[in-house]
């Protein structure tokens, strides 16, 4: 069977991602489609505005043959590493190509991703505190190979690209043009795309009016979000507030990424604002993106610490989140294949703070508590019939 993999947060699922698994589909003539998603959290430190189980069934809704959860270790993460985990478990599932959203369609990934690849490690030289890694990242592609990179999904693409380029068996990588809306759009036109960035802005005013989002949507996600209640950071701040003040700086600074003394910035600003937004502008300085940010005061609030990262990170895993017919059949060939555990349903010691998915079980806790719904324990895999999901 051909076997295509698409990465994604579909936060929330909106009819640009629906073109993109069409897409991705006939291009590459797959018989399957996977999505590996992220799950609670996406990847600039911020709550998902859905659930990932009710994310998982609009990709199937929308095409898509098996979603996989990408873990938490990996999904909130910098461009290179949230690329890096998710190339690893597509290569793991057997995918033979990547399908990405591009702003540069026709760019040449694959070489790039070679090119890159070989080229020594750079990241111990990227010391420059006035300046962003990545704005000293792209200076330094700018002179070693010429490449200048000004979209996020160039970006993320050329992070897909060099990943892949590391791997044994390398995947065929597959850009397809994005229509009508760029990746960072933070408004709503006429026609029926639109960012995410642009959907998730209207979401985030009170009340929320849905009548901008219907036009750029599928139905499915239109009813989860007319029926669901959306988790924001400003529901979380009261509780980040707390964690900031009453945690000890000695504490504070074993938090995973909390480096070049951060750790004090936070403390000293925390009694300066009222709001996530004004602690993030007091936090920021020409070294630290907005995103990063956003990244380490999740990393504050879920107490994460370098231990748990890297705990994940060796003991990879698959997790299953849904599949349709075809996916299930994949499923029982794959198998066969798979060198990493395959996870359908969590036990209480798979669950547990030492299990193998006991970070996810953690983070997702907060999820829990906020939406009111069971993120692991209690559930298994959705199996997508065309109509209603089980």
């Amino acid at each position: 069977m051909k076997v295509t993999g698409i990465i994604a947060e579909y936060n929330p699922l909106h009819n640009g991602h629906r073109y993109q698994l069409q897409q991705a589909r006939q291009t590459s003539q797959a018989d399957v489609v996977i999505v590996c998603m992220s799950g609670n959290y996406v990847q600039r430190g911020e709550p998902a505005v859905l659930d990932k189980w009710t994310r998982a069934q609009l990709a199937l809704a929308a095409g898509a043959d098996m979603v996989v959860e990408l873990p938490f270790a990996s999904a909130v993460q910098p461009a290179d590493r949230f690329a890096t985990g998710a190339i690893d478990l597509l290569a793991q599932l057997g995918c033979q190509t990547v399908a990405f959203g591009s702003e540069e369609a026709t760019f040449d990934y694959q070489t790039i991703g070679q090119k890159i690849a070989a080229l020594p490690a750079q990241s111990a030289a990227f010391v420059d505190y006035q300046k962003t890694y990545a704005t000293q990242l792209n200076e330094f592609y700018q002179q070693t190979l010429n490449l200048s990179i000004d979209q996020p999904n160039h970006l993320l693409g050329i992070s897909y690209a060099v990943a892949n380029a590391r791997l044994a068996q390398p995947m065929q990588l597959v850009a397809i043009e994005r229509q009508q809306a760029q990746h960072a759009d933070q408004l709503i036109q006429t026609g029926v795309y639109a960012s995410a960035s642009a959907i998730r802005k209207v979401l985030a005013h009170t009340p929320v009016d849905l009548t901008t989002v219907q036009p750029v949507v599928p139905a499915t996600t239109m009813a989860a979000l007319t029926t669901q209640q959306g988790v924001q950071w400003s529901q979380l701040w009261p509780l980040l507030q707390y964690r900031i003040n009453s945690t000890p700086l000695a504490e504070l600074r074993q938090v995973y990424q909390m480096s070049e003394g951060l750790e004090y910035r936070f403390k000293k600003v925390i009694t300066q604002v009222d709001s996530y937004e004004a602690l993030l502008q007091a936090l920021k300085t020409k070294r630290y993106t907005y995103a990063r940010l956003q990244r380490v005061c999740l990393y504050v609030l879920l107490n994460i610490k370098d231990t748990a990262i890297q705990q994940t990170l060796e003991q990879p895993y698959v997790r299953l989140l849904g599949f349709n017919q075809v996916g299930q059949t994949y499923l029982h060939q794959l198998k066969k294949q798979l060198t990493w555990p395959l996870i359908s349903k969590i036990s209480a010691k798979l669950g547990a703070e030492t299990g193998l998915l006991g970070l996810e079980v953690r983070v997702d806790r907060l999820f829990e508590q906020l939406t009111n719904t069971h993120q692991n324990f209690a559930r298994q895999p959705l199996f997508y019939q065309g109509k209603d999901v089980e």
